[in-house]
């Protein structure tokens, strides 16, 4: 069975048994992906995912591809998401993501990396100005983006973590309990993605300061919990709440360009059938439009 949800991989599920009792997934690497993803420090993340209980079991990794474990369950979409028990539950399964470095060994970050590659891709595989027949608007040329970086180096000093740059609809499955699937990265790529959905994108859906400050009081007393070995539901202050809002929403920035950079470099490359250009399109404009928004906001002294 060809799973279509994906526009990075290519996945299949394997099984001889009509209940897919006995089946095993087969990812196969998009075309071009180990432009931008180390295949290497995934399959590292992966291991370190499954040792921790977070991920399923891994099978065995080819060059193109890896094989493992097919878990039963509903794959989580934008109106899940919405429902205060189950982004309670996506809340506190992130915690436990990231509470896996918490005892000091702490991974490399690679968001300077990666944002790096990403914009040296657009400049050197792609046209100056990317444009497209389908589309009378033009791309920002890669120009226009060195000067953006600015909004997120002076951002507030970040806790370091394992944690994934993009949890978008899909990459969320309901079992027993709630399963990500998927770097180090600041604590602060807490980005609401699944709310928005990917093959349809809304921005009308993204949630209100009152909801992430409900998802983020669940994260941190989770996490609270996980790494100080408090007591459930530990208090976390108003101070650490506003500051963690604070950090995501100058984050979201950072989510923004480089999906609107991998978007472009998709739309190159990819023979996913999904319009990459029309998304890259979605996400620089929501860029551009939050980012005067979300630099204004400050931390509390």
């Amino acid at each position: 069975q060809l799973f279509t949800e994906g526009i990075t991989n290519k996945l299949v599920a394997c099984y001889t048994d009509e209940g897919m009792e006995d089946a095993v997934l087969v990812r196969i690497y998009g075309r071009k992906t180990e432009l931008f993803v180390d295949r290497e420090t995934e399959l590292r993340n992966f291991q370190v995912l499954r040792a921790h209980g977070c991920a399923p079991d891994l099978y065995c990794a080819f060059q193109n591809g890896l094989c493992y474990q097919f878990l039963p369950g509903i794959a989580l979409g934008p109106h899940h998401v919405r429902d205060p028990h189950i982004f309670r539950l996506v809340a506190q399964e992130m915690a436990r993501v990231h509470a896996i470095h918490a005892n000091g060994s702490i991974p490399k970050p690679i968001l300077w990396q990666k944002m790096h590659k990403y914009l040296t891709l657009v400049k050197t595989d792609l046209s100056p100005k990317v444009s497209n027949p389908r589309s009378k608007q033009p791309i920002p040329t890669s120009k226009q983006f060195i000067p953006l970086l600015g909004a997120w180096v002076h951002a507030s000093p970040m806790v370091r973590m394992l944690c994934t740059f993009g949890w978008a609809e899909g990459v969320l499955l309901l079992q027993r309990r709630i399963h990500p699937f998927h770097p180090p990265a600041p604590r602060a790529q807490l980005t609401p993605g699944p709310f928005l959905g990917v093959k349809e994108v809304d921005y009308g859906l993204y949630p209100s300061k009152e909801t992430q400050l409900q998802w983020l009081l669940s994260y941190l007393q989770a996490y609270k919990e996980l790494t100080q070995g408090q007591q459930p539901h530990p208090e976390v202050t108003k101070e650490e709440l506003e500051a963690l809002y604070v950090q995501v929403n100058k984050f979201s920035l950072a989510s923004h360009f480089l999906w609107a950079c991998w978007g472009l470099i998709q739309d190159k490359y990819s023979t996913i059938d999904f319009n990459f250009l029309r998304y890259a399109k979605l996400r620089f404009k929501q860029y551009f439009k939050m980012k005067p928004v979300v630099t204004a906001l400050q931390i509390s002294k």
